[in-house]
């Protein structure tokens, strides 16, 4: 198995990614919005992603966060409020913020299962600092570690009810960021002691099905490479501080705060000691170089790809209607606050 997720061109396979993807064996997908059209579209999708392989259990991810991070849109489905939305209602209600959250994770969750996802890239837990670059901006679930674990926490529990393997990002925190690493490597000189609060909510949350790591710089651990990258923030922030054991996988890969080609950045990220590369373009040439440039994914790997997978099942046509009314609790208790979702 390549420890890699790639992405798809279209909205359907092409014989070429079929025959690739059936020799390459990646560990999982990710779908974007060109991948989403339609509910019968997306699940005929992922059905054929699963017959390639043979099996129920694929990790099948997607960024479905809500607010402007969203591939799965209206009128087709639901539009999901933005992470600020409960950070508002928790400064009036925390109980009511974090079950509106859940509530809303369910919901979003049945959605994704219905067409075959499996795995949600979500919740963030990076804690923005003043000055910082609006990357994260309202995706941010609260400037306060324990209110970002809260509702991160109602998060994970909402989609493991929907049979969704939640993903906390961006490791070890992206919120000191003052420039997109879409386009930029940033800076983080915050000292060892300042970084503790920044680490605070995935320490919390350590438990979670999977994590992703960002690509920044941290002089406090390693002054030369990204965490992405970090032999020393992998294992010994991640893996040890942190204390996450689940399944890790790169932000996507092919941004530009890395350098070098695809498969030569995806090698040094497997060996620093990711689990699994993500590469979302759906380039052949970059796919078929990290297939070809990568080993297979190793037996750790399979464990905590198997854990992810655990959780996971996908939903019946009547849940996705029940998914009204669990929209319906989560407005309530935003109006409840004198706020709207």
């Amino acid at each position: 198995m390549t420890p890699a997720i790639f992405g798809i061109a279209g909205a359907e396979l092409t014989a070429q990614e079929r025959d690739f993807f059936r020799e390459a064996d990646p560990a999982g997908y990710i779908l974007f919005g060109r991948n989403c059209v339609n509910r019968a579209q997306m699940r005929t999708l992922t059905d054929a992603l699963r017959n390639i392989h043979g099996r129920d259990a694929l990790y099948i991810c997607i960024d479905q966060e809500g607010g402007r991070v969203a591939r799965m849109r209206p009128p087709e489905w639901p539009e999901f409020p933005a992470g600020a939305r409960f950070t508002a209602l928790y400064q009036e209600a925390p109980a009511s913020a974090i079950q509106a959250a859940r509530l809303n994770a369910e919901a979003m969750g049945r959605e994704l299962a219905a067409v075959g996802i499996t795995a949600d890239c979500h919740p963030p837990l990076d804690i923005p600092v003043p000055g910082a670059h609006d990357v994260i901006g309202d995706r941010a679930l609260g400037t306060d570690p324990l209110q970002v674990a809260a509702i991160g926490r109602g998060i994970l529990d909402g989609f493991a009810k929907a049979g969704i393997a939640g993903c906390i990002k961006h490791m070890p925190g992206h919120g000191r960021s003052t420039v997109d690493t879409h386009k930029d490597l940033p800076t983080v000189t915050a000292t060892a002691e300042e970084l503790e609060r920044d680490i605070g909510p995935f320490r919390s949350l350590n438990h979670a099905p999977a994590g992703m790591t960002g690509h920044l710089i941290f002089t406090a651990w390693d002054a030369d490479n990204p965490a992405t990258l970090s032999n020393t923030v992998i294992e010994e922030i991640i893996r040890g501080t942190i204390g996450f054991d689940g399944l890790l996988m790169t932000d996507d890969i092919d941004m530009q705060a890395l350098s070098g080609t695809i498969p030569e950045r995806s090698a040094k990220a497997i060996e620093a000691g990711c689990d699994l590369v993500l590469n979302c373009w759906a380039k052949m040439d970059d796919m078929q170089g990290i297939a070809n440039d990568l080993p297979a994914l190793p037996k750790k790997g399979h464990e905590r790809l198997e854990r992810a997978l655990a959780i996971t099942r996908l939903t019946p046509a009547d849940e996705v209607e029940a998914a009204e009314t669990l929209l319906a609790e989560r407005d309530a208790l935003f109006a409840a606050a004198g706020l709207a979702a």
